[in-house]
């Protein structure tokens, strides 16, 4: 039997209709998720430190704004959307103390919770809302009256209400629009942490890295190799995500699908799979958790180095330029 999806239809707005929601930060996704709720029609503050350069947009985007901790402390429901490196340290100084019983305490990435670095006392509700996809799309479809599917867990539910009020504020930010799914935490940090390293990230940028640098080493134009191994990725994943593979390999040529069956496998072959299984064993052990925490310790001194090399990369030169000729592309910058 397939998962059950919750929609608009299953889900009442009640159970946080006469609560305040602090959102902590105002990133990718926090921008989103005050937004959302506060079109819903619910009541919405947002938590930032002191001299956040955030606070000028969440106030000209009509949202009210106070600091950590009087938002913890007036707050029934506390979503903390910081960066998942920032968030113990948050925690420990502005919201723990201010998180009596009875309050609501909801992450939007299950990794901090699930690895050991906060423990929240016994007598709030935690729960997480995690809408499948960036913060910035969130936002747009909500705006375009459609939704982001989603999911939501619950870690503890010390008021017998936990659940009720996840669903709430899934269906506050949009997400019920377009469906939920009910998970663990442990289950939506080890997939999430998995999608982003093997396939959505990792996999799809380097693919592409790889198949770009092939072509260019052969002798080929760097703008046709562009247009061969980026541009056209984009075309490729909507008819997936509309039709599935099958739909996908009805819409091409039958060169391309003989192609993609019998050359598809030798590229990404068994020692991916095994690569992937390693990848998520790592994740499962607490590995890659600690070693991402001591990247963000010293700086991410190694992610500097590699944004630069990314950024100084034949394939990201050439893709400006020709984005920069294609007027069909947005040239509006992200909003935060």
């Amino acid at each position: 039997m397939p998962a059950k999806m919750y929609y608009d239809r299953d889900v009442q707005l009640a159970p946080i209709e006469e609560k305040l929601i602090a959102i902590i930060g105002y990133g990718s996704q926090a921008h989103a998720h005050a937004q959302n709720l506060r079109d819903t029609g619910l009541n919405v503050v947002v938590g930032l430190r002191e001299g956040s350069p955030s606070r000028a947009k969440a106030l000209q985007a009509g949202l009210r704004v106070a600091s950590i901790e009087d938002a913890t402390r007036e707050a029934d429901v506390i979503m903390l959307l910081i960066p998942d490196e920032n968030q113990p340290a948050t925690y420990e100084a502005s919201i723990q103390p201010h998180l009596t019983a009875g309050k609501a305490l909801a992450f939007g990435h299950g990794f901090n919770v699930h690895f050991g670095r906060i423990t929240p006392p016994a007598d709030v509700d935690v729960f997480l809302v995690a809408p499948k996809g960036p913060g910035h799309m969130l936002r747009r479809v909500y705006v375009d009256g459609a939704g982001m599917p989603g999911i939501f867990a619950v870690q503890q539910d010390a008021t017998g209400q936990a659940r009720d009020i996840a669903l709430a504020y899934a269906r506050g930010i949009g997400c019920t629009r377009a469906g939920v799914l009910e998970t663990t935490f442990k289950e939506e940090t080890e997939t999430d942490l998995f999608g982003e390293q093997t396939v959505l990230c990792g996999g799809v940028t380097q693919l592409i890295k790889n198949g770009f640098e092939t072509l260019v080493a052969a002798g080929y134009q760097p703008e046709i190799a562009y247009f061969e191994t980026l541009h056209e990725v984009k075309l490729i994943v909507d008819l997936i995500y509309e039709k599935g593979f099958e739909g996908m390999r009805h819409s091409i040529s039958n060169t391309a699908e003989y192609g993609d069956y019998v050359t598809g496998p030798k590229v990404v072959a068994e020692p991916s799979r095994q690569a992937m299984e390693e990848a998520l064993a790592r994740i499962q052990r607490g590995e890659f958790a600690r070693d991402f925490i001591a990247e963000a310790e010293g700086g991410f001194s190694n992610m500097k180095q590699w944004r630069t090399e990314m950024r100084e990369h034949p394939l990201e030169v050439v893709g400006k330029q020709l984005r920069d000729m294609m007027p069909f592309i947005s040239k509006k910058e992200l909003e935060v």
